[in-house]
C-alpha cells in the first residue's frame, strides 16, 4: 500500500514516518521547498525523540520519500492524509484554508480512486468541505472519479508521539463507506494486531472526538490550578490533595498537576475553536470558557510570585530561567508559559533574564530574538543572578545540585513553577521557596 501525507510538521512527519516503520510506503508532501530539501538530506524541522533514528532508518530502506510535488505523491496512491496545519483566526474559530487547498489540489490530480482522510484537529462539518473542494475540482475537469473522505484524528503527546502512534490508546475514524472502512482496517492492521482497538463511528462524531479528548484534558489542568490557588489562600497543600483526589480511579491522577497554565499547539486552539463551534451553533460552552479564562490567569502567578518576593520593584534584577519549552521532550514554545512569563512580564518590569532549556534554545530565539541572554548549561544561568525561576520540568531540572545553585545565586531564591522540588527540602537547604497551591511561608 502506497500513503501519501500532506504536511510535514509535526503530525505529518510522526505519521508519515511511523507508518513507514510498519512496512507502508510513505511519500510525506509540503509547499516548503527548505523544508523537504532538509529532510531529504536528514536534517528534521522539529525535535521528538526517536523520530530521528526511525526518519533515517525507513529513508534508507526506501519506505519513506519526500517531495514538494503533490500530483507525484499521488501516483499510485490509495490514501492520502491532510496534516497540514489549522492555525486559529482571530475569532478562534480553525483556519482551514490549508486543508481546502491541499483538497483541491487532489480534485485537480487525481485520476483512480482515493480515499482523503483528514488528520489535521478539524472542526465538526470539514469533512464535507472537503468532499466539496474535491469535487468542484473534479467538476471543473470534468473528470469521473469516485473518492471517499473519512476523518482520523490524532492523539499524540509531544515528547512521546512514536510510542503514542505504534502503541495507540484508540484509533479513531470517521468514514461513510464500506470500501474507505476495509482500506483504514488495512493500513492499520498492523496495530490492531497488537490489541490496539479501532473505533469506527461516523465522521463528525470523529471530529467531535479530537477536540472534546483535548478539552477534556484542559479542563482538568485548570481544575486543578484554580484548587492550588485556593489551597494557597486556606492554607491547604495542593500536592496533598492531588494525591487524595488522584487515588479515586474515576478521576485519576494524570493531567492533575499543579503548574503555570497549559500551553502547545493543541490545548490552547482546540478549546478555542470548540468555543467558536458552539457559538456558530448558537451554544454556550460555559465551562470551557472558564477554562481558558483560569488558565489565561494561571499563566501570570509564578511572575506574581516574583513580584511579592521583591516587593513589587525587579527592574535591574536578574532572573535565571530553567525551561522554555511548553512542556519537557519537546522544543515546542507555541502559546509557552514561559513566553508570557519572560516577554510580557518580567522584561516590562525591567528585570533581566537569563535561560536555559535541554533542546528549545534555537526555537526560542526565534520568539525572544536577543531580549533575553541564553546559557549554555543551566548553572551558567545562575551566575550573578537575583533568583531562579523553574518554568519547564525537564528531568535534569529535577535533581539539581542545591548547594552549587545556592552558591552561584545573589539571593537563595527558587520559584517553583512545576513543584518538582520538596518544600522542607529547600527550607533546610536555606533557600526561600515558593511553588504552585502551597503556602510557602508557613
Amino acid at each position: 500500500m502506497k500513503v501519501a501525507i500532506v504536511g510535514s510538521g509535526y503530525v505529518g512527519l510522526v505519521t508519515g514516518t511511523c507508518f513507514s516503520e510498519v512496512g507502508i510506503d510513505v511519500v510525506c508532501v509540503d509547499i516548503d521547498q527548505k523544508k523537504i530539501e532538509n529532510l531529504k538530506n536528514g536534517i528534521l524541522p522539529i525535535y521528538e525523540p526517536g523520530l530521528d533514528e526511525m526518519l533515517h532508518r525507513n529513508v534508507k530502506k526506501g519506505r519513506l520519500k519526500f517531495t514538494t510535488n503533490i500530483a507525484e505523491a499521488l501516483v499510485d496512491c490509495e490514501v492520502l492524509f491532510i496534516a497540514v496545519g489549522t492555525p486559529p483566526d482571530e475569532d478562534g474559530s480553525a483556519d482551514l484554508k490549508y486543508v481546502l487547498a491541499v483538497a483541491r489540489e487532489c480534485g485537480k490530480n487525481i485520476n483512480d480512486y482515493l480515499l482523503v482522510v483528514t488528520k489535521s484537529t478539524v472542526p465538526v462539518g470539514t469533512a464535507a468541505k472537503v468532499r466539496a473542494a474535491l469535487q468542484d475540482e473534479l467538476d471543473k475537469r470534468g473528470a469521473v472519479v469516485t473518492f471517499d473522505v473519512a476523518s482520523n484524528p490524532e492523539f499524540l503527546k509531544e515528547g512521546a508521539a512514536i510510542d503514542d502512534f505504534l502503541k495507540p490508546d484508540r484509533i479513531v475514524v470517521g468514514l461513510d463507506s464500506s470500501r474507505a472502512e476495509e482500506l483504514m482496517k488495512s493500513l492499520y492492521k498492523p496495530f490492531t494486531l497488537n490489541g490496539h482497538p479501532i473505533i469506527f463511528m461516523d465522521i463528525t462524531s470523529a471530529e467531535m472526538t479530537k477536540y472534546a479528548a483535548n478539552s477534556m484534558l484542559a479542563t482538568k489542568i485548570s481544575f486543578m490550578n484554580d484548587i492550588a490557588n485556593l489551597c494557597e489562600i486556606v492554607g491547604a497543600d495542593i500536592n496533598m490533595v492531588r494525591k487524595g483526589i488522584g487515588s479515586d480511579s474515576r478521576i485519576g491522577n494524570k493531567f492533575i498537576y499543579p503548574g503555570i497554565g497549559y500551553g502547545g499547539s493543541c490545548f490552547p486552539k482546540d478549546v478555542q475553536a470548540l468555543v467558536r463551534t458552539a457559538h456558530e451553533f448558537k451554544y454556550e460552552l460555559r465551562v470551557l470558557k472558564a477554562v481558558e479564562a483560569v488558565n489565561k490567569d494561571q499563566k501570570s502567578v509564578l511572575f506574581n510570585k516574583i513580584m511579592n518576593f521583591y516587593q513589587g520593584d525587579i527592574k535591574g534584577k536578574t532572573i535565571a530561567v530553567w525551561g522554555l519549552s511548553f512542556k519537557p521532550q519537546t522544543d515546542d514554545m507555541r502559546e509557552a508559559p514561559s513566553l508570557v512569563i519572560i516577554i510580557q512580564k518580567l522584561l516590562d518590569a525591567g528585570a533581566h533574564v537569563k535561560a536555559y532549556d535541554p533542546v528549545a534554545m534555537k526555537e526560542a530565539k526565534h520568539h525572544l530574538g536577543d531580549t533575553i541572554t541564553y546559557s549554555e548549561d543551566q548553572y551558567e544561568t545562575l551566575i550573578d543572578a537575583d533568583g531562579l525561576a523553574l518554568v519547564t520540568e525537564w528531568s535534569e531540572f529535577k535533581f539539581p545540585n542545591f548547594k552549587i545553585i545556592k552558591k552561584l545565586l545573589n539571593t537563595p531564591v527558587v520559584f517553583d513553577g512545576r513543584n518538582i522540588y520538596d518544600q522542607a527540602e529547600m527550607k533546610r537547604n536555606g533557600f526561600d521557596y515558593f511553588c504552585i497551591g502551597v503556602d510557602t511561608s508557613k
